[in-house]
């Protein structure tokens, strides 16, 4: 792998946003991901290589150390932030088509529900996967996914909910989506779910974590 990749890898790893912030402390007043990624780009190396290369198999190794919690949440969110700060440099590249999505992937935490460090997390591993995100934030009204995923046309449609009075909010929402859009797959996730509530309320999917999500999304596009 090109040495700035490699050192793109580490900052993400150990979540090294940029020169400014002095964590971790044996790399501080060094260049982070935000650095490194612009430098990459100035010596030639293409956006897709830095995506493959470097962004996504390490976000891969992430999701995995969380999901064998090898890692916890705030090491999960210092390396997401890391990745997203590497992203902003690639993001015009998706915009002109010469770096290709894999696909577009509407996210929302479900209405009644202000949590969202689980969706964030999860935001942020699916984009570093290769996906468009559209985060619609927390508290999401039905008409508000409803809306996205007509904007959105073939769109993947991501659910969130931490609370065990809320879940049950999901139910409307996922009826609409699929009266609007009867091919929209639908992936819920967050805490007191399960596959078996995942299926009685007619999603497609059920995510216990980050990690499972980005592996089902990956069957669509196989």
């Amino acid at each position: 792998m090109n040495a700035i990749l490699e050192k793109l890898s580490e900052c993400i790893e150990v979540g090294k946003v940029n020169q400014a912030i002095p964590f971790p402390p044996h790399l501080k007043g060094l260049p982070g991901a935000d650095e490194y990624t612009q430098e990459a780009l100035k010596e030639g190396v293409s956006p897709v290589d830095i995506l493959n290369q470097a962004l996504i198999p390490e976000m891969e190794r992430i999701g995995q150390r969380f999901s064998e919690h090898k890692i916890f949440v705030p090491q999960m969110l210092i390396s997401a932030k890391a990745m997203s700060a590497a992203m902003q440099h690639l993001k015009p590249y998706f915009q002109t088509g010469e770096v290709k999505r894999k696909g577009t992937f509407i996210i929302g935490t479900i209405f009644g529900d202000l949590h969202d460090i689980g969706k964030n997390l999860a935001a942020m591993m699916i984009e570093g996967a290769g996906w468009e995100v559209i985060d619609l934030g927390v508290d999401v009204k039905l008409e508000k996914f409803t809306n996205a995923v007509q904007q959105h046309p073939g769109a993947v449609v991501g659910i969130s909910a931490l609370l065990t009075t809320t879940m049950s909010n999901m139910q409307p929402v996922v009826k609409a989506v699929k009266e609007i859009s009867p091919t929209t797959k639908v992936i819920v996730g967050g805490a007191p779910l399960s596959p078996e509530f995942a299926q009685s309320i007619g999603a497609d999917a059920y995510a216990k974590g980050p990690q499972e999500g980005v592996k089902w999304l990956e069957t669509l596009v196989a």
